[in-house]
């Protein structure tokens, strides 16, 4: 699911051709179209770039496939480039993170210097150098000193927590804190911290452009107070309405804690390790330059950011997330993937249809109603009783139109909340569910026929959630499958096109 970020019509007097690598990251897919919208001419260095196919810019900005760690294509990605952004790490690699991280930004910059780009902007992390900081933050900052190595002026942008519905540290915290009622504290829980709202940290990013004073600078920013990583657990718990209880113990070490986080959450361990290892350092901000360099940015308080990422989460919209950069390409992605996201459990299944995208999606648009949903429809029909006798609205309200849907219609126990002529159509479900769950599918052209994506989202709300969705994740296993198949059989046979999916009662 995208959000929508309004694009300019015309070019701003003061544009610049902008690169933004990392772009399919969590910073940088949302940096891009905050930059577009400023005004300014995008270029997006990614390795792979089918990765930014379905993203509401994409069409917008200039795309050229390199690796930061392979120097031979950076002279094409930065040839021309006014100002570059580098938004890259490698923690995600497991070990020798730190050395690829160094190696990577030292050919960047060189790269960068050759081109004759006049600024690199930097995304690093908060800590005191001096301070016996773990080697996660310590390759943060080695990574802005690499940089430097070339000449070109470098603002490097330090922050620590960023909450934001996708954020990697802030989802650490979130899924610790819907999952666990009551939390075990390692001593790292009370380490003092200043979090960022994503919303205040893309405004520093974007408006540094225009702090030229901003260049060659190391500028510390955080949110409006400082907290310890309990006090953000039981911020969340609050703004989540969860009732929560922090249990201290005595011995719980990195390495136990990143196994932990690795059962609980979908963090893996190699990620979560290293992240541990960094909250055992204090990361607050020590000066005042961002708000000297910036006296327009009043960053939020914490709370007000935890009230922002779950409203996101609770639309269903969430722009970004950590994994967006480690999940496989669209390519070479398998038929079924099962993954968590942004606090979503998330199951994508493929099928290439031999018919014209408008035909496939005009099967999609007849789901449901009269027509069903083309397999095991008792199983629809039982799921709309049950969901009547616990006082949901069940399957009686059928649907507006037998072939058309537009948004906000009620479809059975569903609510029409976007739909994209011949491209997408998103559901969100209003049957009752310890949670919040939307149907969408995607219609995607091919050289030969149409992609169709179909994808079932739930954002579980706590344990009862969380139970529900593995309890019923064999029958919705198979009753997807079968209706995606069924989907695309309906479009492949012209008298069905314009009908809606086959009733079944396999």
């Amino acid at each position: 699911m995208h959000a929508g970020t309004s694009l300019p019509s015309t070019r701003a007097p003061h544009a610049l051709l902008i690169l933004v690598s990392g772009a399919t990251g969590y910073v940088g897919g949302r940096l891009a179209p905050r930059l577009l919208a400023a005004g300014h001419r995008v270029r997006c260095l990614v390795r792979d770039p089918s990765r930014l196919e379905g993203r509401a810019w994409r069409p917008h900005v200039e795309v050229v496939a390199g690796d930061v760690l392979r120097p031979a294509g950076l002279a094409e990605a930065l040839a021309g480039v006014d100002v570059a952004y580098y938004l890259i790490h490698s923690m995600a690699g497991g070990k020798g993170f730190h050395e690829r991280d160094v190696t990577a930004a030292r050919s960047f910059a060189a790269a960068a210097a050759a081109a004759g780009v006049s600024r690199i902007v930097y995304l690093g992390g908060l800590g005191d150098p001096e301070a016996d900081i773990s080697d996660h933050l310590r390759s943060r900052h080695d990574t802005g000193d690499a940089l430097r190595e070339a000449g070109v002026p470098v603002t490097e942008l330090r922050a620590a927590v960023v909450v934001g519905s996708g954020s990697i540290s802030f989802e650490m915290i979130r899924y610790l804190t819907e999952r666990l009622p009551v939390m075990i504290c390692p001593k790292w829980v009370y380490t003092k911290v200043q979090p960022i709202g994503v919303d205040d940290l893309l405004r520093y990013l974007v408006e540094a452009l225009d702090v030229p004073e901003s260049a060659g600078r190391v500028i510390e920013v955080g949110g409006a107070d400082v907290r310890t990583y309990g006090d953000m657990m039981l911020g969340y718990a609050q703004a989540r309405g969860l009732r929560r209880r922090l249990q201290p113990v005595p011995v719980l070490t990195p390495v136990l804690s990143s196994y932990w986080v690795h059962l609980v959450t979908p963090i893996p361990s190699t990620i979560a390790r290293p992240l541990i290892e960094g909250l055992g350092s204090e990361v607050i901000v020590r000066d005042d330059a961002a708000r000297r360099l910036f006296p327009l940015i009043h960053p939020v308080d914490y709370m007000t950011a935890v009230r922002a990422a779950v409203a996101t989460l609770e639309s269903g919209v969430v722009e970004t997330s950590w994994a967006d950069a480690l999940m496989t390409s669209g390519s070479d992605a398998a038929p079924r993937v099962l993954t968590q996201q942004a606090g979503m459990m998330i199951e994508r299944r493929e099928q290439l249809v031999a018919a014209d995208p408008a035909d496939v999606f005009a099967v999609c648009l007849g789901i449901g109603g009269a027509h069903g949903y083309g397999y095991a429809g008792w199983t629809w029909e039982v799921r709309g009783a049950v969901d009547r006798l616990v006082g949901g609205v069940g399957l009686r309200r059928g649907r507006r139109d037998p072939h058309d849907l537009r948004v906000g219609d009620a479809l059975d126990f569903w609510r029409v909340e976007a739909v994209e002529p011949g491209r997408l159509l998103r559901l969100r479900a209003e049957m009752k569910v310890p949670g919040r769950a939307w149907l969408q599918f995607d219609t995607l052209p091919q050289a030969v026929g149409t992609l169709l994506v179909q994808t079932a989202y739930f954002a579980p709300r706590g344990l009862p959630g969380l139970l529900y969705w593995y309890a019923l994740y064999p029958v919705h296993s198979a009753i997807f499958s079968g209706m995606i198949a069924a989907l695309a059989a309906a479009a492949s046979r012209p008298a069905g096109r314009h009908g809606g999916v086959a009733p079944s009662s396999a």
